[in-house]
């Protein structure tokens, strides 16, 4: 809950009962297996081609563009039209309040985490209410789509092949259907705009702050790409293996989520260190992707590090978690990451306004602190 309104409730993220999350992931699993993501890649390259028009409007202008901004518009487009079939052209609408309730929604959830008293100051009341009054929307929101094409499913109607149907589809299967079951389809709703779209935007921002500071490797970068103008499932999964690399580094130096946590049922002896149950383990993984006894020269940003034939210490890199909680959309945001960077780089060059902070602004997930202000110029 997020200031005593439901939040991501009990979804996929959120679950501590494994049978409750086990079930949930047993719906959703198809939705996200490489067959259909196959269907997406039309999806990634129409919203990334939006992009590309917009730059055009404003490259050689001279004019500083903020492009943690612009990347925001893009993945929040792809997760709508990609999971819900909604498109919501943020390019030609920007300020959405749905787009500010993301935001709000984000804010609101590191205040009611990290300061258990913060709704008992007077000062802090507006923004407990807009909280709130940002949840709301989200799960109308959620329950609008969702009852939509749950009507347009039964009628025979001709329903958009996206996520969300492939979900229906499953918990139809599955004999999903009481309230409670409803209510979580609605967590997981928030969950995949929260995880999907936040953690993807946040990625290809540093990932364009990092290559305008490292020249070399985006002369590299670019070598690996080619020049082709439509991605397709065959030519990620072909493509020269440099264009992992970089995503990967990106990951280890900034990590979307600063860590995760795990709720204890009872006790456990960890080498030696007894940890009581009842209480919450947080791995902070933002922290041992960047220690010297696990990755030399750890604040380097260097993609060779995750050569196929470079060493790699295990259980020391993990920003999509471990295990069988691993992030269910790591390929999706990962496919999306590709496409977007690619065509960005392929058409444009940028160079990072001088002067501008490269710290990084803890806001639930990490992001970069000034946006990434760059001029974009055409390729010559």
């Amino acid at each position: 809950n997020l200031f005593g309104k439901r939040f991501l409730g009990t979804g996929l993220v959120t679950a501590m009962d494994h049978d409750v999350w086990y079930r949930q992931r047993r719906i959703i699993d198809p939705a996200f297996s490489s067959t259909y993501l196959r269907c997406l890649m039309g999806t990634f390259n129409e919203m990334s081609e939006r992009l590309m028009d917009h730059l055009e409007e404003i490259a050689n202008t001279k004019t500083p563009t903020i492009m943690h901004d612009l990347v925001n518009c893009v993945t929040l487009d792809v997760i709508c039209k990609a999971s819900f079939g909604a498109d919501l052209n943020l390019f030609k609408q920007t300020d959405t309040p749905f787009q500010k309730a993301i935001d709000q929604c984000l804010k609101g959830m590191v205040f009611c985490l990290r300061d258990p008293f913060f709704t008992l100051f007077p000062r802090n009341l507006k923004t407990v209410q807009q909280t709130k009054d940002a949840t709301e929307l989200l799960r109308k929101t959620g329950e609008k789509w969702i009852q939509k094409r749950k009507t347009a499913i039964e009628n025979g109607e001709d329903v958009p092949k996206d996520i969300l149907t492939q979900i229906l589809k499953t918990a139809e299967e599955e004999n999903v259907n009481n309230t409670k079951d409803h209510e979580q389809m609605l967590d997981n709703f928030v969950t995949f705009f929260i995880a999907g779209q936040e953690t993807t935007s946040n990625q290809l921002s540093f990932a364009i702050m990092e290559l305008g500071r490292h020249p070399e490797i985006y002369k590299r970068w670019m070598k690996s790409l080619g020049r082709k103008e439509t991605f397709h499932m065959k030519i990620l999964e072909n493509s020269p293996t440099y264009l992992s690399l970089v995503l990967k580094e990106m990951l280890r130096l900034y990590p979307t989520a600063p860590g995760i946590s795990r709720w204890l049922h009872e006790d456990m002896v960890i080498n030696g260190l007894k940890i009581p149950g009842g209480c919450a383990v947080i791995f902070n993984f933002y922290v041992s992707q960047r220690l010297e006894k696990f990755f030399k020269d750890p604040l380097k940003f260097e993609p060779e590090r995750f050569n196929v034939n470079a060493p790699k210490p295990y259980y020391c890199y993990y920003p999509f978690a471990l295990c069988p909680r691993t992030c269910l959309g790591q390929v999706f945001s990962q496919m999306e990451a590709k496409v977007v960077l690619a065509k960005l780089l392929q058409r444009f060059e940028f160079s990072l306004v001088s002067g501008q902070s490269f710290d990084i602004k803890d806001t639930g997930s990490l992001r970069p602190k000034s946006g990434v202000i760059c001029y974009i110029k055409h390729c010559s």
